[in-house]
């Protein structure tokens, strides 16, 4: 493709760049059939895409060639079609490589910008193919560019245009991969340290909708790619698990903080982030128990931790500055003061025994209470804590809490474990309890409770 520029020279900026992504199909095409492994875009080709189509000078004594807002419009609906009409996913894959990889130089900045507006565009107008390259390249990029991806989407369709969720609500049944990495994004982008990094209420309705209405959505990564014990260093997580787990645990001394930040009361929004958080920690708690009999499949069980000790760790060092910045911060005993630090307190002991038990969390008591040790005394953390751990397979009764669904339509079912599993049903649905819903094991339900064990 090198004596292709000087075509592209005369041409003006959208014809060029519309040209060049002709001769790059071709070209990918050409080298998928040859069978050339591994089949790898050359040099001189990725040069052409940064001059032509990314408007990277080459040299300083090259016009800098920009495109009007029209002109970037119908460039994105040109890519839009080449991508839904070309039939290979592999030829697919490596074009949207070729373009949107990112290769460490002054290009990658206008290669971000142009792949935000195309996925925004994607998911406006239901375009799978461009979905699913997307899916690929967020599981393959360093996070922070990940979640600039993710943050774009978010304004588009959960800020800036009122009324818009619904279009990105849709695509769930569409691309479960890229819903599945996206989830993985916006876990990590929102992490719950300010009121700007909360995850907004649609964003969050939308997801506790996604994983009610297909538990198994969360895995969808994991159970199509093959894997190795470790993933790429800076890459999202194979499953979003690590960052729902955080949002559920933090969410109610978050939000607790941030209303005294604004110093004002309780409000309906408060309470729906609350009910909407409960179904969320109940939904995650039903991906767990799906696990066992996935990882024995893949003859993973014991071997691959799906949820990394240093993930935990870093979670429970969080919450306990957040614990202390609660104490500093009461200045009278309410009727919530201990409510919101006990709730996360058993949201993370009750995420604690299910990832243990479902193989998810690979680690020793003794290394659990090591990273525990600086939180205050819970008695269902210490419960798990002390006894051994349990397989619960009757995670079935619906939350009291919001659901986006109307309400005929039912939690998704789950599998059962193995009929020798000890039956030990947890109680993952909150009862009411002050403004936040209290989430204890069920009372009567034995424990087996060893000191010492």
């Amino acid at each position: 493709m090198g004596d292709i520029r000087q075509s592209l020279l005369p041409r003006d900026v959208l014809s060029a760049a519309k040209e060049l992504l002709y001769h790059l199909d071709i070209y990918i095409c050409n080298m998928v059939q040859s069978g050339r492994q591994p089949p790898q875009v050359d040099s001189k080709t990725l040069d052409l895409i940064e001059e032509f189509i990314l408007h990277t000078p080459k040299d300083r004594n090259t016009p800098v060639r920009r495109m009007s807002a029209l002109q970037e419009l119908q460039l994105l609906e040109i890519m839009c079609s080449c991508f839904q009409e070309q039939s290979r996913d592999t030829v697919r894959q490596l074009m949207f490589s070729a373009l949107f990889n990112l290769q460490g130089n002054q290009a990658d900045e206008s290669r971000m910008a142009l792949l935000s507006k195309l996925v925004s565009m994607a998911v406006a107008v239901g375009r799978v193919p461009i979905l699913e390259c997307a899916a690929t390249w967020l599981q393959r990029t360093h996070c922070l560019y990940c979640v600039r991806l993710a943050q774009v989407l978010v304004d588009d369709y959960c800020s800036m245009v009122p009324g818009s969720g619904p279009t990105l609500h849709n695509i769930h049944s569409a691309s479960p991969r890229f819903c599945c990495q996206f989830i993985a994004a916006v876990t990590t982008l929102y992490d719950l340290t300010s009121e700007e990094l909360t995850p907004p209420m649609e964003l969050l309705q939308m997801i506790v909708s996604w994983i009610q209405d297909d538990p198994r959505l969360v895995l969808i990564t994991f159970l199509n790619s093959p894997l190795s014990g470790s993933q790429p260093i800076s890459s999202l997580d194979v499953t979003p698990l690590g960052g729902l787990i955080r949002w559920c645990i933090k969410a109610p001394l978050a939000y607790r903080r941030n209303k005294k930040q604004a110093n004002d009361g309780s409000s309906d929004g408060e309470l729906d982030a609350a009910r909407l958080f409960s179904a969320l920690h109940l939904s995650v708690l039903q991906v767990f128990m799906l696990l066992p009999n996935i990882l024995n499949e893949k003859g993973l069980f014991g071997r691959l931790a799906l949820l990394q000790m240093e993930s935990v760790a870093a979670l429970t060092s969080d919450l306990s500055r957040l614990l202390d910045q609660a104490d500093k911060h009461t200045h009278a005993a309410t009727s919530d003061t201990h409510a919101a630090p006990q709730l996360a307190l058993d949201r993370l002991a009750q995420a604690l025994q299910v990832a243990m038990a479902s193989g998810a969390l690979l680690c020793s008591r003794e290394d659990l209470r090591a990273i525990c040790s600086r939180l205050p005394h819970n008695n269902l953390l210490q419960l798990v804590l002390s006894g051994p751990v349990m397989y619960y397979n009757n995670i079935h009764t619906p939350p009291l809490a919001y659901s986006p669904h109307a309400a005929h339509s039912p939690i998704p079912a789950h599998p059962t474990l193995p009929p020798h599993t000890p039956h030990t049903p947890l109680a993952a649905h909150p009862a009411p309890h002050a403004q936040y819903p209290a989430q204890p094991f069920m009372t009567g339900m034995p424990f087996p409770f060893r000191p010492g064990h």
